[in-house]
């Protein structure tokens, strides 16, 4: 069935979803979007974080996770001579993302900036410790 282009994707997931399903979806608010880029000293963590102050922001490296919150209030309750909001798209509230970066990568080695409402990270790889082979023998008796 053919929709008009206002309606979205889906006009019924539109309308039935947040907040009568309790989910919302971060992504599609453009909250936390984030691209990882592979490089050969590291890893290039780039989040957006539209609306999002950087004093709002909070990264923290805990058993090899390296977890990014981000709070954003927006409440302005506005109204205009017509009436009240019928429906608002930006998004009010706290998330976060988690990432493994593994248990050998320190505070200190990861390098943080925000700009223009984009979080970017710099994290070093843990460097592969090669395993070192135990040999196990069995005792001969006799």
């Amino acid at each position: 069935m053919l929709m008009p282009s206002i309606f979205g994707e889906n006009l019924l997931d539109d309308f039935f979803g947040f907040p009568f399903d309790g989910n919302y979806n971060y992504n599609a608010a453009g909250l936390m979007t984030t691209d990882v880029k592979d490089t050969d000293h590291g890893y290039e963590v780039t989040m957006n974080m539209p609306g999002v102050k950087k004093e709002d922001v909070k990264a923290e490296l805990k058993d090899g996770y390296l977890t990014v919150s981000a709070v954003s209030n927006k409440q302005t309750d506005e109204k205009n001579s017509e009436g009240k909001y019928l429906r608002r798209e930006r998004y009010s509230g706290s998330c976060s993302r988690s990432f493994y970066v593994g248990e050998g990568v320190k505070q200190e080695d990861i390098k943080a900036k925000f700009e223009d409402g984009t979080l970017k990270l710099e994290i070093p790889k843990e460097e592969a410790k090669p395993a070192v082979e135990q040999k196990k023998y069995i005792s001969i008796e006799g």
